[in-house]
């Protein structure tokens, strides 16, 4: 799933280029004499789908100090701000990216709403009513607004939504795809929404209608397990499907736990688990950070194990992969000096070339020292140990000097490059998004309550075999 992909022009932060040549000898010296061994250390035993114990990633309570918690207090007002600002009042579209600022942007005309950035958008406004950011009538109101909008009037196929609308007539644009993952992160946010707000029955009537009316034997497209990655009125259905472990988990679960159109559950065990080894960690996939990450900010796979096939732990491989992403980027820093233990961080991103869904390991040749705050930021519910710092040092980096536009009124910048000065004048809806229920989860677990408070990813979950386990 890919965000837009502006020109962008190259910025530069002097605090970074008067300090580069000197911070490029230390790296140089710490990666030749001192790498190996701080590699060593921070990595875990090898891990394994099928014999992973250990308590700290199984899901373990995290313990954050109350300068953390007041840090990510900060961090996720921020955050909530662009999902409150950037929606339009009337359909509750919340546009995909935004100017880091605030300010409103000559382009903005050009720039259409996202459905999976609505989908976050709904969880934000749930979360912001239970920490008192704004007044739970308010938050009915919008909430209300956003569901009347996709009950009513949005374009859909078989239940299904298109990835791109115009934020004030609803309208598709760009002849985007009726797209199955963007679809299920927005049934994500309006399920959240469904058990937040359980005690007013318009939102529990419009969720239930929205959610009952996907078909997601269509979206099969012929295929006896493996769901389609969308469709268009003028090609019919795209050529790929959802066939390998990725951001999709979340799709199977809702297709499978519908109560109107279910999937067999036999279709979770269809798609492929390519694994990987790094660092001395061992797990599944091969994708961006964010795949590790959009569908674990609504499941809460804590304390679950499939019961056959590769019997994983997906709460563990998603901690194995943060920290196996982490020691990727110090790998790199004799290339790229501004990768460091505190500033790290690859995942699809803007950049100074435009849009790019990157990521590691295996390498990737574009990567050209980009730092993207929602790799760490993301993953705080996975790693506060690793992630938490990361953040805290990229935002106290943003309230430096000529460095200050890092943080902003949405929170941390979709990316910036430390090595050029190059820095992102923008905020991207679903990166802010999954840092902030990610930062949420770490802090209270309340995006996973509200979503498992559902009895569909519930039943869901039986039916595939992902029992909780005795603690």
């Amino acid at each position: 799933m890919l965000s837009l992909s502006p020109n962008r022009s190259v910025r530069r932060c002097s605090s970074f280029s008067s300090q580069f040549i000197f911070r490029s000898l230390l790296v140089i010296i710490f990666s030749t004499l001192l790498l190996p061994g701080f590699l060593a250390s921070i990595a875990a035993p090898v891990w394994s789908p099928t014999r992973i114990k250990s308590a700290s990633l199984q899901g373990a309570p995290a313990r954050i100090t109350a300068a953390d918690d007041e840090l990510l207090e900060d961090l996720e007002h921020r955050e909530f701000r662009y999902f409150w600002e950037q929606a339009d009042t009337n359909t509750g579209l919340v546009l995909d990216r935004a100017q880091a600022d605030g300010a409103p942007s000559q382009a903005r005309h050009l720039i259409p709403a996202s459905i999976a950035a609505t989908g976050f958008g709904l969880t934000a406004i749930c979360i912001a009513a239970a920490r008192h950011w704004i007044s739970r009538e308010d938050a009915r109101e919008r909430i209300r607004a956003t569901l009347r909008f996709f009950a009513e009037r949005a374009p859909q196929e078989h239940g299904w939504f298109y990835h791109w609308l115009d934020q004030k007539t609803g309208a598709r644009v760009w002849q985007s795809e009726v797209s199955s993952i963007d679809t299920a992160l927005l049934l994500a946010g309006i399920l959240t929404a469904r058990q937040a707000f359980k005690t007013d029955a318009e939102i529990v009537r419009l969720a239930n209608l929205i959610y009952d009316r996907v078909d997601f034997p269509w979206m099969l497209n012929g295929s006896p397990t493996l769901l389609d990655h969308g469709w268009t009125p003028e090609k019919g259905f795209l050529p790929s499907r959802w066939d390998t472990y990725s951001e999709e988990t979340l799709l199977y679960i809702l297709a499978i736990g519908s109560r109107a159109h279910p999937i067999s559950p036999d279709a979770w065990y269809a798609w492929a688990r390519p694994a990987m080894a790094y660092a001395g960690f061992s797990y599944i996939g091969r994708g961006p950070l964010f795949t590790h990450q959009y569908s674990e900010a609504w499941v809460d796979y804590r304390h679950r194990r499939e019961n056959r096939g590769g019997h994983v732990d997906y709460f563990g491989n998603s901690i194995a992969a943060t920290r196996a992403h982490r020691a990727f980027c110090m790998s790199l820093a004799k290339k790229f000096p501004g990768y460091s233990g505190n500033i790290w961080g690859i995942t699809a991103s803007d950049s100074a070339k435009g849009y790019v869904a990157w990521g590691g390991p295996p390498p990737d040749p574009r990567i050209d020292g980009t730092v993207a705050p929602s790799a760490a930021g993301g993953s705080l519910m996975f790693t506060p140990d690793i992630s938490l710092p990361a953040v805290r040092a990229m935002i106290e980096l943003g309230k430096k000097g000529s460095c200050n536009r890092i943080l902003g009124r949405y929170g941390l910048i979709d990316a910036f490059n430390p090595g050029t000065g190059w820095f992102d004048p923008d905020v991207i809806g679903i990166d802010v998004g999954i840092t902030l229920l990610s930062a949420e989860n770490l802090r209270s677990g309340r995006v996973w309550q509200w979503f498992m408070a559902n009895v569909e990813p519930r039943r869901a979950l039986d039916l595939i075999g992902l029992k909780l386990e005795s603690r």
